[in-house]
């Protein structure tokens, strides 16, 4: 394809493209409508507003925080209890602002995206709002104590901005300064200190990325005893370049391979390699997880303990620092384990996390690592309703809160399986459903960006999906970060097609398992699982019934000149370079959809507010595939960002849909 006849659909909100979304959207709800469509739509909707579902907390200082959205508070409201209260059956919550108030006053479509709270006090926040969940925010200065946003606070227009505090008076911003001030990706080059009651413009650099980086970044570490400065700039979406910024302003490097991740905590540092690290004599593997004390490494010293170290069916998925300890979060075969390490005078300790069932997934969503060896952890799997437990390291966990359970299991179980995949490797894969299942499966994918997909409770797909008889499919193909970064690396660039085979290899190992048949097997997939999704559309027809694209990309071709998709480019590979386009352009899906073709039923879902991913990826294939006489479905919903749903209403009606076309093409 040297020419591109549907460049028009890329203008996000021309009217003449928007008639087309019009268009589309309503000929699918016409089609998908009905009974059974409303009944789902209202099923998930009570899971989504349930008043019993988890409130998942932060903790800042005293109190707990939570950022809330049920039937009559759409929009959310930003709340906090403390302790005690969250632990009762009904908290009361203070809520500090109430974001559905707030756009019905300014007469804006306010979507939460979150907010900084200035340690140690917790008295002001920089708080993030988007218009209709958009990737751009606005941040405003609020002040805790007096409910009100500050005024002449700090202020930052709609941009893609980076912002954080340094003391009450200062921040570090990154934002649109104007020409040149962003990178292509669109994200902050140029990074300074703003002072309170100042112009923006006066603002002193700080630091400067290349045009050409990802981003820029730079932030305050507000640890007791050890503040520190850190700037740093990412070439490409997987290497970073940091420094220490000295109170003189000086700059020290971080003397760590360019792939490799650094975290300062306290006196130590640690470092996280992707590739093997040689240090004098000694090689440390890639997804490794080494310590070093953090002046000593910035002096020269090389001393480097391994706390971490992978092997074929282990790997690391996370750490969280609490005052004294380290929690390692590590995935056996995709299944969560976890470890407390604590530093001495003799070395590393390690020891099991006390308390923790034996589920499918654990998560610390919280830590209190400045003063206390807090943690909150989150575990439940794909037919067990979420926990919320809280422990001080050395004790027993408690329960703080239970999810409740919104779809029957009788009859369900979860079973691990691995398929073979074209060369050979073992791809693991998750299958939830009836023992001899008799009706559809759906099988969902990413295989990227070393992001892992690990158990986990859903309640809406359990009722839309489970429970209308259908099979629940989760592949872990490479390209993820199930087996660490060579898990990832191994599909990474011109290797990208190895995710495609061992999707398809799990897609062939549920039929040759007697689970499903061809005609009765589903894909889907969203953002870069909607590539995935594409892919298997356009490659291997053959082995669904029916492909759901949510929020995807699809035409690799102009995908780095779109939004954010410039820097996505150490991932897939530069469109610009011939070398590159020789292996992008055979699994383009856009570039591999023919007429006189048989496709599966093809579902295009995607967000007009999406400023992440371009909607022109599903509005042009969608095109494309209607001027070749293909019937696919599609549906924009104007609000939602890259979510594709700006509040529970939307997200019911989103999930809904897709479920009704599943239903209809697969049951």
């Amino acid at each position: 394809m040297t020419d591109d006849p549907y460049l028009w659909l890329e203008e996000v909100t021309d009217e003449t493209a928007l008639e087309w979304v019009r268009a589309r959207n309503a000929e699918t709800t016409a089609k998908l409508g009905g009974e059974r469509f409303e009944s789902l739509r209202a099923g998930i909707r009570e899971v989504l507003d349930a008043d019993d579902r988890i409130p998942y907390p932060r903790r800042r200082g005293e109190f707990l925080y939570n950022f809330w959205q049920d039937a009559a508070n759409p929009r959310g409201l930003w709340r906090r209890t403390t302790l005690d209260q969250y632990r009762t059956d009904a908290p009361e919550w203070d809520v500090l602002l109430d974001v559905d108030a707030l756009a019905e006053r300014e007469g804006e479509n306010w979507v939460w995206s979150g907010a900084a709270v200035l340690k140690p006090d917790y008295h002001l926040a920089l708080i993030e709002l988007s218009r209709g969940g958009a990737d751009a925010t606005v941040v405003r200065e609020f002040d805790l104590r007096t409910r009100e946003f500050v005024a002449d606070g700090f202020t930052l227009p709609e941009a893609k901005s980076r912002v954080g505090w340094i003391d009450r008076d200062r921040v570090y911003v990154g934002t649109d300064f104007g020409d040149g001030s962003l990178t292509t990706s669109g994200y902050p080059r140029v990074l300074k200190e703003w002072l309170r009651g100042t112009p923006l413009e006066t603002a002193t650099l700080v630091f400067e990325g290349k045009a050409e980086d990802v981003s820029a970044y730079a932030f305050h570490d507000s640890t007791p005893g050890f503040e520190r400065d850190f700037v740093g700039r990412h070439p490409d979406f997987f290497t970073s370049e940091e420094f220490l910024r000295t109170p003189s302003g000086d700059l020290v490097r971080i003397d760590v391979p360019d792939d490799a991740t650094s975290d300062a905590h306290r006196e130590w540092l640690l470092v996280l390699p992707r590739t093997d690290w040689t240090v004098a004599d000694t090689t440390y593997r890639a997804g490794s997880l080494l310590a070093a004390n953090f002046d000593a490494f910035l002096a020269g010293d090389r001393e480097l303990t391994v706390l971490f170290e992978p092997d074929e069916h282990t790997s690391l998925s996370g750490y969280s620092w609490t005052r004294n300890h380290l929690i390692l979060n590590e995935l056996r075969d995709v299944k969560s384990q976890l470890e407390v390490l604590t530093p001495g005078p003799v070395g590393w300790t390690r020891a099991p996390l006390p308390g923790v069932p034996d589920v499918g997934s654990a998560d610390v969503i919280d830590t209190d690592p400045d003063h206390s060896d807090e943690y909150v952890l989150n575990v439940s799997g794909y037919l067990q309703p979420a926990t919320l437990l809280r422990g001080e390291i050395g004790g027993e966990a408690e329960v703080l809160k239970q999810a409740p359970s919104f779809f029957d299991t009788d009859g369900l179980r979860v079973d691990q399986h691995f398929a073979t995949s074209d060369d050979g490797t073992k791809v693991p894969y998750f299958v939830v459903g009836p023992e001899n299942p008799t009706g559809p499966t759906l099988l969902y994918g990413y295989g990227g960006f070393e992001v892992s997909l690990t158990p986990g409770y859903a309640g809406g797909m359990g009722r839309s999906w489970l429970n209308q008889g259908g099979t629940y499919v989760v592949a872990n193909i490479r390209g993820g970060g199930e087996y660490g970064p060579a898990w990832h690396r191994a599909a990474l660039r011109e290797n990208r097609p190895r995710a495609y085979e061992d999707f398809a290899a799990v897609a062939r190992d549920l039929v040759a398992r007697g689970i499903t048949t061809p005609e009765r097997l589903g894909a889907q997939g969203g953002s870069n699982g909607g590539l995935l999704a594409g892919v298997m559309l356009t490659r291997y027809p053959e082995l669904f019934g029916a492909v759901v694209s949510q929020v995807p990309l699809l035409d690799l071709k102009r995908y780095h000149l779109l939004l954010a998709g410039a820097s996505w480019m150490a991932e897939w590979g530069d469109p610009d370079d011939p070398a590159d386009w020789s292996y992008l352009k055979e699994f383009s899906p856009y570039h591999n959809v023919h007429s006189g073709q048989a496709y599966p039923p093809a579902f295009f879902v995607t967000s007009t507010r999406d400023d992440r991913v371009h909607p022109g990826h599903a509005r042009k294939m969608a095109a494309r595939m209607l001027e070749q006489g293909h019937t696919p479905y599609y549906y924009e919903n104007i609000e939602g960002g890259h979510g594709a749903a700006a509040d529970n209403e939307q997200r019911a009606f989103m999930s809904a849909i897709v479920y009704e076309f599943l239903l209809r093409t697969l049951g």
